[in-house]
């Protein structure tokens, strides 16, 4: 990506070991093609999930380890283009990005992914399956422009099925000079009152030998981690018949304050065997409405383009009591959404989980969609429009196979060459 002067971007990794707190604490830094930094971040991080292998579901937690390098697809962005993202690789193919965006005040970790490789057997031994796997979410990751994250106690960001714990961290964008700032944003964490550490604790590009920083305090272990939800097929109808089926597993991200003013973010799944299923018809719009334990009610609105003829998931309604909240209270929509979309009379379908963003607060991760609204025949799909994310996934066998029947062609076409010329010197008596 071009810096802005023209010059190609080349992020850079200045790698500190700042004391062994959990694991290393490492020093990660992104410069544009000018030199100028624009990124800096400074923690340690764990990180806990399950798997699958032969014998059941494994626990795994393992750490960031002291030699995890920044990518050179690391950027500074491009204004009105592109965000500053930071992203850190390590181990047997994992990669852990931070992208960035800001207002006119503030600045904050807008999206966090999380890439990693089941093949990789030193942290999933006899995993049943193999590759990467990707999960997101927002975070509550921010800070005023010009100040620096900090956050000494630890911040816990859940993934799906897998939990990210950072500890003792100092991060800060859009830098205006080449060290982190003196005045900080804390963490809501660390309390109203957190004690402040001296600036020493946190190196900037300047100090080759930065200190140690001072022992934090016992971090707890991080929350267990959900299974995937139960895929279920779910049906509305009335008079006319069938206008909407969908079959899926739902799990729903929600952050929100306990009462001890402190912010969490819990993941829960939507158990079918547990929730009333109920909607309505017509012409313009179809409503999905599921009533689960817990007082939860969620509503998944579809509406339709006459002009495309294409149908799509444009409503996410979340109404749900949390026993622990300041506020038990929580409510979320989104009436502007524009995912699940398909052509009318097909069906949409996506095997790859799907993220999408409801607020800044909530989120909703779907498993194995297959949906189809408005025009449903004979209560059965229609045909399949795959989602970009399967495709994606098609084109790694699909490049591998011509990859290999390639190399085979050319294996051949040398063997015939090499074979007419061993015979060009005899000559027929």
């Amino acid at each position: 990506m071009a810096a802005p002067g023209g010059a190609r971007r080349q992020p850079l990794l200045l790698l500190f070991l700042a004391g062994l707190v959990h694991s290393a604490s490492a020093l990660f830094v992104v410069k544009d093609g000018n030199e100028t930094t624009c990124i800096m971040a400074n923690f340690s991080a764990e990180f806990s999930t399950n798997y699958n292998t032969k014998s059941g579901s494994q626990n795994v937690t393992f750490s960031l380890p002291h030699n995890a390098e920044v990518l050179n697809s690391s950027s500074c962005g491009k204004e009105n283009a592109s965000d500053p993202s930071l992203m850190i690789a390590f181990g047997g193919g994992h990669t852990l990005t931070l992208s960035f965006a800001r207002n006119a005040t503030r600045y904050s970790v807008q999206m966090m992914r999380f890439v990693y490789n089941l093949s990789d057997t030193q942290i999933f031994p006899n995993a049943s399956s193999k590759g990467p796997k990707t999960v997101e979410s927002a975070t509550d990751i921010m800070a005023d422009i010009n100040k620096k994250y900090r956050c000494v106690s630890s911040n816990q960001i859940h993934m799906n099925n897998v939990t990210v714990t950072f500890h003792d961290a100092t991060i800060q964008a859009y830098l205006s000079k080449d060290s982190f700032s003196q005045e900080e944003t804390r963490c809501v964490q660390d309390g109203s009152s957190p004690t402040v550490l001296p600036t020493s604790a946190h190196p900037s590009t300047s100090s080759p030998h930065p200190s140690p920083p001072h022992p934090s305090p016992p971090h707890p272990s991080p929350s267990p981690v959900p299974e995937s939800p139960l895929v279920h097929k779910y049906n509305v109808s009335n008079t006319n018949g069938t206008c909407l089926l969908a079959s899926m597993g739902l799990q729903l991200n929600v952050t929100y304050k306990n009462k001890d003013d402190k912010t969490v973010t819990r993941v829960f799944n939507i158990n079918p065997n547990k929730t009333q299923v109920s909607g309505s018809c017509t012409t313009q719009l179809v409503t999905l409405e599921l009533q689960s334990e817990g007082s939860t009610s969620l509503v998944f609105g579809f509406g339709m383009n006459s002009s495309s003829s294409r149908f799509f998931l444009h409503e996410i309604q979340l109404n749900m009591t949390l026993l622990d909240a300041r506020d038990p209270t929580f409510k979320a929509s989104n009436t502007s959404l524009r995912a699940l979309q398909a052509t009318m009379g097909n069906s949409y379908k996506c095997n790859a989980e799907e993220h999408i963003r409801v607020t800044e607060t909530f989120s909703v991760n779907i498993f194995k969609v297959w949906v189809q609204a408005f025009q449903v025949e004979g209560d059965k799909f229609g045909s399949v429009e795959e989602c970009l994310l399967d495709e994606n996934n098609m084109l790694i066998p699909i490049a591998v196979g011509g990859a290999l029947a390639g190399l085979v062609l050319i294996v051949l076409i040398a063997y015939l060459i090499g074979r007419k010329r061993s015979h060009a010197g005899y000559q027929t008596i």
